[in-house]
């Protein structure tokens, strides 16, 4: 190789231009073949209770045996018709012919009604359809019959499990477009801020969308052959979080190339020397959170399990784009990148990593930071964490034991005000009863314990003939037995998504496993428990094995026991006071009811993993610049070099997941509003007050037992170097 000039070499033509151009190339044809397949994700979607049972649960064995007693698979709609006043002869005679319209769209099989209500207000039709037909258009059909053919002044509803299920496929609707529309604007805006350049920000883009199409391609394809269950939660957190880390990945990756080009005028030995410096650091952020998300794989949820490997797909192409893509380009177009502003080649004597970002704006800034931790480094930690103890206060307030389907839903639907209706005229649980599967032999004794039972409206013994699904019994008849099992539905008095509809079912298993110990007790009611149930169990069994995870990882990385410690105890106390904030903007400002059982554990699992993310960038600077000036220097060299682009990772990645707050579904806002601020603590408190301020009051013992934490062998680098703290402080790095 050829030395042209000092800091430039030659490099080989294959290395300068042809690698770089083949990997554009096969990121483009990747791209090519993923993007069309965002638009098929529905073929291989569900937003069906089936893509969110707990696995394991009774609920679940209910309903495995439930679809024996069934011919096909179908899912009830309840039509209700309500008015001001009690309906007139004629107005019954007018409803009662509205059946055979029904009947007549063929959604599945034979209308149950006109049902009326003991007050005379409402009547009430069951229709079932076939789950193997498109619920929301067939619902909307039931809509539509229903509206024009009920009387001039009343109201008309579909509601009951297919009702609800259309309206909340409508509210994920946004996830294809607007979801990612409005997260690729945030993020070219703070892209545009922080870069002050046309360029760069588009090139940061492009990483992030091919690596989104990489991921939808792979996630399509798991999919498809079956090894996940793909649902609309999981749809819009894949996207959310592939936009989000791969912009974090290229923004570390483009501080130190542009670190690196103040050096050399050789953009590809910029390119290598910046690719070193960062594939640590980016590889171990991504090991630590496709490793926590997998530990989603231990949940009991199916939504839980099917999250795990979907977004674990998602980090691993946000990986792969950051490490090949980006540097790929920064090589094809070098300085050029960075116009109007490209950086300059320092003198030889100048070119010491500096203490800033080289953003323009963020030196006061991190030069007051150093200052502050390198002169009150307790005060500075004691504080932080005591301010993180009194948010942490407020996680007590959170209700995270579920919450009413029909309050998932937060804009209007109609399928919410006909449970509404439903409750004002009917018993609630009807077109939803809850399912008892008994022994053929204790079928009349079961049955009278279920009517028996607090909570209970009504309750017969599936008929040959009936449908299995509804609230109605079907003609008399001799009980339909399957594999020695016979079928009992229950109507109950509560709504079937209620708090007191499931201290109802709660109540009924107990009295009827009295009589059956083998009864199984099943129906929207018992998988909506079974769930929250589940969720909580996940919580005490997911979390540690993420934290013991990560805790390897960082060992492994820092070469240290006693700082990865630190890091994972101050990541968890910034999810407390997180979760804590939340459940007081949930509770007293946003005036949710509760939130999803599975909340705390989807933030631990971002907020943790994420929030190390950031604590792996800058200690890892940290331990390199400790090895070249010793710990307390370093601490403030690391801080200052890492603290803008850090800054500028979390900002975008809670302005990405805020951008969940666009799909009207009570737990993606939640969610959003959860990593979205946990975030910005974890970036602007733990990150940069917090973790330096306390390494910095142990010193060289923080790396303890490796090498580094010998207090002998740093005064020994400080005195090789003449690096001091003080030094560190005024020199002209925080000029």
């Amino acid at each position: 190789m050829r030395t042209t000039s000092k800091g430039s070499e030659r490099v080989p033509f294959w290395l300068r231009w042809l690698l770089p151009v083949i990997l554009v190339l096969t990121w483009l044809a990747l791209a090519g073949l993923g993007g069309p397949t965002f638009g098929r994700l529905e073929e291989v979607s569900s937003n069906d209770q089936a893509s969110f049972l707990p696995a394991g649960a009774e609920a679940t064995e209910a309903q495995d045996w439930q679809a024996k007693f069934r011919d096909s698979d179908e899912v009830p709609g309840v039509i209700v018709i309500e008015s001001s006043e009690a309906f007139t002869p004629a107005q019954l005679g007018e409803v009662a012919g509205l059946r055979a319209e029904l009947e007549e769209l063929q959604l599945g099989s034979a209308v149950i009604g006109p049902i009326p209500s003991e007050d005379g207000k409402a009547v009430q039709f069951i229709a079932p359809i076939d789950s193997s037909a498109e619920v929301k258009e067939a619902v909307q059909e039931l809509r539509d019959t229903v509206a024009g053919a009920a009387p001039e002044g009343m109201r008309t509803f579909v509601t009951g499990p297919a009702g609800l299920a259309a309206d909340l496929t409508a509210a994920f609707a946004g996830i294809d477009g607007i979801l990612l529309l409005v997260a690729l604007a945030a993020v070219f805006v703070i892209l545009l801020v922080v870069y002050r350049s046309l360029l760069l920000p588009v090139m940061v883009l492009l990483t992030s969308v091919f690596a989104l199409c990489a991921a939808i391609l792979l996630v399509f394809g798991m999919a498809k052959a079956g090894w996940i269950q793909l649902n609309g939660q999981s749809q819009g957190i894949l996207s959310i979080l592939v936009i989000g880390a791969a912009t974090d990945y290229a923004l570390l990756y483009v501080a130190r190339f542009r670190e690196a080009l103040t050096h050399t005028t050789n953009r590809t030995a910029a390119v290598l020397t910046a690719w070193k410096a960062s594939f640590e650091p980016i590889l171990a952020s991504g090991a630590t959170v496709i490793i926590a998300l997998l530990c989603l794989l231990f949940s009991d949820l199916n939504s839980n399990k099917a999250l795990g490997p979907v977004a674990a797909a998602g980090i691993l192409c946000s990986l792969f784009a950051a490490l090949t893509l980006l540097p790929a380009l920064m090589a094809l177009l070098g300085r050029a990148a960075f116009w109007p502003f490209r950086p300059k080649l320092l003198p030889a004597d100048q070119r010491e990593p500096e203490l800033v970002t080289g953003l323009e704006g963020h030196k006061g800034l991190w030069r007051a930071t150093g200052s502050l931790v390198s002169r009150r480094p307790r005060v500075v930690w004691i504080a932080s964490v005591l301010l993180l103890l009194v948010a942490s206060a407020g996680v007590l307030q959170l209700k995270a034991n579920g919450v009413p389907q029909t309050d998932v839903i937060l804009t209007a639907s109609n399928a919410v005000d006909g449970q509404d209706a439903l409750a004002r005229h009917f018993d609630a649980g009807s077109g939803s009863p809850a399912v008892v599967v008994a022994d053929q032999g204790k079928a009349q004794e079961v049955l009278d314990t279920v009517k028996a039972a607090d909570g209970v409206g009504e309750a017969y013994l599936l008929a040959r003939g009936s449908v299995p699904i509804t609230g109605a019994p079907g003609a008399p008849g001799a009980p339909d037995v399957r594999d020695g099992k016979v079928l009992i539905n229950a109507t109950l008095n509560s709504a079937a998504d209620s708090l007191e509809a499931e201290e109802a079912v709660k109540a009924l298993r107990a009295d009827v496993k009295s009589v059956d110990p083998e009864a199984l007790v099943g129906g929207v009611t018992a998988t909506a428990l079974d769930t929250n149930t589940t969720a909580q169990r996940d919580l005490v069994i997911i979390i540690p094995v993420v934290l013991v995870v990560i805790l390897f990882i960082l060992m492994l990385l820092l070469r240290s026991i006693l700082a990865p410690l630190l890091l994972v105890l101050s990541v968890v106390l910034s999810y407390a006071a997180a979760m804590g904030v939340s459940a007081f903007v949930f509770n007293n400002i946003l005036g949710f009811p509760g939130a999803d059982a599975t909340v705390p554990l989807f933030g631990f699992v971002f907020l943790v993993a994420l929030g190390v993310d950031y604590n792996i960038f800058l200690m890892s600077r940290v331990r390199e610049e400790s090895l070249k000036h010793g710990t307390r220097p370093g601490i403030l060299r690391g801080l200052g070099v890492t603290g803008g682009v850090i800054t500028s990772a979390g900002v975008v990645l809670a302005a990405t997941f805020a951008a969940l707050g666009v799909i009207p579904i009570m737990f993606l806002v939640q969610l959003a509003f959860i990593v979205a601020f946990g975030v910005l603590l974890d970036t602007v408190l733990v990150r940069s007050l917090l973790v330096p301020a306390l390494a910095y009051d142990i010193g060289p013992r923080i790396w303890w037992p490796g090498k580094l934490g010998r207090p002998e062998l740093d005064a020994a680098i400080q005195r090789e170097t003449g690096g001091s703290p003080e030094r560190v402080v005024e020199g002209a790095g925080h000029r």
